[in-house]
């Protein structure tokens, strides 16, 4: 087999499943017998030879060798995948992840380039196993082989899961995931935004439920990819000129189902933290039911599909109806038990009044006998009845004093039941005491 290249060998290539060629080295070219042994033997004092590196004279520099090395190394492999587990992995203040993968037997460098993390959910742990696309080439600065990784999959969901928990740590810690925090949807929105595909089955659900329901809605859809490489970049753009915009009564964000990668962006912390902040209340409607996104836990409302969402936001007809007839019943049942209330205690102030009254009435006479007591116990008529007379001068003046009274003058003196004319006999004179 010398001086030709090997035959391409067909390979399972790893984790991702997808047949790949991989190419053996090329063995070089023997050199004539006189070369081999002038290459065995070399003399400081020889002619250089017929290739670099063949003598001391034409010995090339290390850079040389170790990119040489790459250009061979990267021409030999093409782009695989590639399993094993991680172990000492770093992340660099540069933004690069650095880590070994190994098995049993073998291990190699591995790097992550920031430009390339954005692919990946969350960076890998030690320990854990996974599957790694990329590129074999040769750090040629310093003469080591390494693995320059484009993608990372663990075995089952481990990195979405753990990329899952770091969002929701994150946003819980900054209050995003608190139900006190979750706004009232409006009960009769009059304009409804829409954030999803124009082409995709959300919108398509959404009209027809509304038509169906015949509510009185305007729709608006900003448009916006909700899955590849663009999808969090034009979701967070369109949620925010929602919000800048302001005409909206509510927000639904959201798209019908899909694969967990399909799925994705609606996981990233730049799209939970635009519906968090959305001025509009917010209504997150991804995939189907079982689906569970981190926009459905920052959302005011989550609905499990795109239809829900719908139902959710605006009321049918029908529905406006019964609730108008039902309220109407509470309004006259309402009006019905105040009047009731009302005339019953109108009953009861009226028999509280007269009552009220009457003990008012006993209060004051009982008061008035009492004064009419005192008084007739000072009355002078009352001190008459016991026996006892006034003597009054004709101008009807009380004679309270002997030295008022003089022989042969008139006076009348007062009883109880009538006067006396009377005319003093003689000089009066003091009792004696």
């Amino acid at each position: 087999m010398s001086g030709e290249r090997r035959a391409p060998r067909r390979d399972a290539g790893g984790a991702g499943g997808g047949e790949f060629d991989l190419f053996a080295d090329v063995e070089p070219p023997k050199q004539p017998a006189a070369s081999r042994k002038a290459q065995a033997t070399p003399a400081e004092d020889e002619e250089p030879g017929g290739y670099p590196g063949e003598t001391p004279q034409t010995a090339v520099a290390v850079s040389t060798l170790t990119e040489t090395a790459r250009d061979v190394v990267e021409g030999a492999f093409i782009p695989l995948w590639v399993r094993g587990e991680v172990m000492d992995f770093k992340a660099h203040r540069n933004g690069h992840w650095y880590f070994t993968l190994r098995d049993s037997r073998a291990q190699i460098k591995c790097v992550v380039w920031s430009r390339d993390q954005r692919g990946i959910p969350a960076a890998p742990d030690d320990g854990m196993q996974v599957a790694a696309f990329g590129r074999l080439t040769v750090y040629a600065s310093r003469g080591e082989m390494q693995f320059t990784v484009a993608r990372l999959r663990a075995r089952g969901d481990g990195l979405r899961r753990r990329a899952l928990e770091i969002t929701r740590k994150r946003l819980e810690a900054d209050g995003l995931l608190a139900p006190e925090r979750k706004r009232r949807l409006p009960r009769f929105p009059r304009v409804i935004a829409v954030v999803t595909s124009p082409d995709g089955a959300a919108l398509h659900d959404i009209v027809a439920v509304i038509r169906r329901r015949e509510a009185n809605v305007r729709l608006v859809v900003v448009p916006a990819a909700v899955q590849g490489d663009t999808a969090v970049v034009e979701l967070c753009a369109a949620i925010d000129r929602v919000s800048r915009w302001g005409k909206a009564d509510l927000v639904i964000v959201g798209r019908g189902g899909g694969s967990v990668e399909d799925l994705w962006a609606f996981n990233d912390e730049r799209v939970a933290r635009a519906i968090a902040h959305c001025s509009v209340p917010t209504i997150s409607a991804v995939g189907h039911e079982v689906d569970m996104s981190i926009a459905d836990l920052v959302a005011d409302l989550r609905a499990p599909t795109p239809s829900a969402a719908a139902e959710s936001a605006v009321r049918s007809s029908a529905e406006l109806r019964n609730e108008l007839r039902k309220f109407s019943l509470r309004m006259s049942g309402a009006a019905r038990a105040l009047v009731r209330r009302r005339a019953d205690g109108l009953r009861h102030l009226t028999r509280d009044i007269a009552d009220a009254g009457a003990a008012q009435i006993d209060s004051r006479k009982a008061a008035l006998e009492s004064v009419a007591g005192k008084l007739h116990a000072l009355s002078p008529l009352a001190t008459l009845a016991r026996g006892y007379a006034v003597a009054r001068d004709p101008q009807r003046h009380a004679l309270t004093s002997i030295e008022q009274f003089k022989d042969g003058e008139a006076f009348d003196l007062v009883l109880r039941d009538g006067i006396v004319p009377s005319r003093v006999a003689g000089a009066p004179r003091k009792e004696d005491t």
